[in-house]
């Protein structure tokens, strides 16, 4: 059971120059100045500069990312979307 790998969400910044998120269910969206990722908990909006995504393990929930953090911001917007895995895996 795939929900049982999940880890619950948490959030840890080494610095301001990389993070680690668990308990993502979906990215919404990213580029290099923000990284917008549905949780277990809301959406987390990351803002920065030379943001760029490295591990993302979809069974776990797992993403990391590197570069200059600004912000972290939780929002509780969760209208319809599509999202990136599914404009991914059509």
């Amino acid at each position: 059971d795939k929900s049982m790998l999940r880890q619950q969400h948490k959030v840890v910044m080494d610095g301001r120059r990389a993070l680690t998120i668990t308990g993502v269910t979906d990215i919404d969206s990213f580029d290099e100045q923000m990284v917008a990722v549905f949780t277990d908990v809301g959406e987390l909006i990351v803002r920065g500069s030379s943001l760029h995504l490295g591990k993302i393990d979809v069974e776990s929930g797992e993403l990391a990312l590197d570069g200059e953090i600004d912000s972290l911001e939780y929002t509780d917007n969760a209208s319809s979307r599509q999202s990136l895995w599914s404009r991914l895996f059509r």
